[in-house]
């Protein structure tokens, strides 16, 4: 019951960050969710009926499933790969307020040039 509220949590608090205008917060919301998946793909390989990963011997009764081990591992790294492509994208997706200012400015500087030379 705690590892579904506990993904339940990670679940409404990605949500909640996904949902805001700032970008920085919908990777960290992105990061929450690829926590909540994670907890989920893990949960749904049986937390209570399996003992150790390699038990006292190779019966397939004591020991645990690799299957969804595997399916946390794979979705632990396509996070990672994700979760790096959108903090590029909040780097570099901003648009450059000083550039626009300077480009303006450069502009009015060159139009009272014309102006002049035109005179």
């Amino acid at each position: 019951m705690i590892l579904a509220l506990t993904i339940a949590v990670l679940v409404a608090g990605a949500v909640y960050l996904v949902l805001q205008k700032d970008f920085f917060r919908v990777v960290l919301g992105f990061v929450l969710l690829s926590h909540a998946v994670n907890l989920l793909l893990f949960s749904a390989g049986g937390i209570d009926r399996r003992g150790e990963p390699l038990g006292s011997g190779p019966d397939p009764a004591v020991t645990a499933d690799a299957l969804p081990q595997a399916f946390v591992l794979t979705a632990i790294v396509i996070a990672f790969a994700i979760t790096i492509y959108l903090i590029v994208l909040a780097v570099t997706g901003r648009p450059d307020t000083d550039g626009d200012a300077a480009a303006g400015a450069a502009g009015t500087e060159q139009d009272t040039d014309d102006e002049e030379a035109r005179r």
